[in-house]
């Protein structure tokens, strides 16, 4: 490490080397550590970092190999390997195919002739014991979970090696582990539909910023080329120690510094980070422009409030994949309009609403009256709010199969705030209200 940038740390050194690596690469610790003439401490760290990024992966029997990071517009595809952390799984054979991915599962509880009708290269068979169907899946190309713990036979295992197919056991029965995927499914779309800011970043051009020692006349022509009123201003190491404003630059002379003018201490985000905090975080603290950065504080990326809510508006256009408690929470509540145009909702309590006394949960309760919040204060002024306080009352129980109206009526409204009340009847009789205060995330 003798010829490495001095700006850069021992840890980002053994990241970008890890990264250079071909991918199949096994990575042991204590060779990288000898290699690269660091401690094994920090040569772990830097590998349990590369395997959060996605650089690495760390499996039973294989060790630790460099892999190529997926993006997260395919990510929703099941691996064999997701497969088996999923279902707890224990590899018997065929561990060099546990990164091929999957596009089907089939259970197999049928004869042998009418099984191989439905398995094809990609899918993954779930079955018990039986070797004649283990046999068949493999040479269909196919991956082979074995449920209740069962083992294969000697021949078996040498097939799965020679085709590099995974077959793999999990001491759960069959309907389990089948859940246990169609779950793990469900929540991966839920998470691809979630945009976070990796999602616009990787979609800029060019990073253009700013360095501490740069002039005035500098941050202008970088203004008259970009078009942007703001940029992060970095330190000789990359580390974001500001933001400078081009319209406060005006009051100095070309060859002076910005550091003059510059706002120090600015607040910043990670590429993780969903869009919807993004903007509640710009809105709370007044602010238009946010640099994104890593955990070391170096300048990855900047993204403003319009492109954030730009891309929450077309992440609302997009087809819903996967749903999430509030959604299957309001999908029983239906929405119509009063004799003055006002938007009301009605529906019936379901059974998952309710608590062991059979009474809706206060929680659920609240989650409604929220949501008919959010509802009718966007079709008021077409903004996206978030809930700023609550106040509830639950003043009656209201039981399953009973039948609820929730009527919001609009007490306030401000480029920034709204006051709302939320009411919910049943059979004309008031059960619960609340009063909320909310914040536009799309003022100014």
């Amino acid at each position: 490490m003798e010829n490495r940038d001095d700006t850069v740390t021992k840890h980002e050194y053994l990241l970008q080397y890890i990264e250079g690596l071909k991918v199949g690469t096994k990575i042991s610790v204590r060779k990288l550590a000898k290699e690269m003439g660091v401690s094994e401490g920090t040569a772990y760290r830097a590998v349990k970092e590369a395997e959060n990024l996605g650089i690495v992966i760390t499996k039973e029997r294989m060790g630790t190999i460099r892999v190529e990071k997926k993006p997260r517009n395919i990510s929703d595809q099941l691996t064999f390997s997701d497969v088996v952390d999923i279902v707890e799984g224990h590899v018997l054979g065929g561990a060099e195919g546990l990164q091929k991915n999957l596009h089907k599962y089939v259970i197999g509880a049928m004869k042998i002739d009418a099984m191989a009708r439905y398995i094809d290269a990609g899918s993954l068979l779930i079955v018990g014991n039986r070797d004649d169907a283990h046999s068949l899946a493999l040479e269909h190309g196919a991956g082979v979970l074995i449920t209740g713990g069962f083992g294969i036979s000697r021949e078996v295992k040498n097939l799965a090696d020679e085709l590099n197919l995974p077959i793999f056991s999990s001491r759960h029965d069959t309907f389990t582990v089948a859940s246990m995927i169609n779950r793990a499914i469900f929540d991966r779309l839920i998470k691809k539909k979630i945009m976070i800011v990796e999602d616009i970043v990787a979609m800029k051009p060019k990073l253009y910023a700013l360095k501490i020692t740069s002039t005035a006349q500098e941050c202008r022509e970088l203004a008259e080329q970009t078009g942007e009123p703001r940029y992060a201003v970095t330190d000789e190491w990359n580390r974001v120690i500001g933001i400078v404003n081009i319209k406060d630059t005006v009051c100095l002379s070309d060859d002076q510094s910005i550091e003059k003018v510059l706002i120090r201490n600015p607040i910043t985000t990670s590429l993780q980070t969903s869009l919807a905090s993004a903007a509640q975080h710009m809105m709370w603290e007044g602010i238009d422009f946010l640099p994104i950065v890593d955990r070391n504080r170096k300048l990855i990326a900047t993204v403003n409030r319009k492109e954030v809510l730009q891309a929450m508006r077309d992440a609302q256009h997009q087809p819903r994949l996967g749903e999430t408690f509030d959604h299957l929470i309001w999908n029983g509540i239906a929405e119509e309009r009063d004799q003055e145009g006002r938007l009301f909702f009605h529906g019936f309590i379901t059974p998952q609403m309710a608590t062991d006394l059979g009474t809706i949960s206060e929680g659920v309760l609240a989650t409604v009256m929220t949501q008919a919040a959010f509802k009718s204060t966007k079709d008021i002024s077409g903004n996206d709010y978030v809930l700023d306080n609550m106040s509830t009352y639950f003043l009656r129980p209201v039981q399953i199969e009973d039948q609820i109206v929730i009527m919001p009526k609009l007490l306030e409204m401000s480029r920034r705030t709204c006051k709302i009340e939320i009411e919910m009847t049943h059979e004309d009789t008031l059960v619960a209200k609340a009063v909320m205060t909310l914040q536009s995330i799309e003022h100014g």
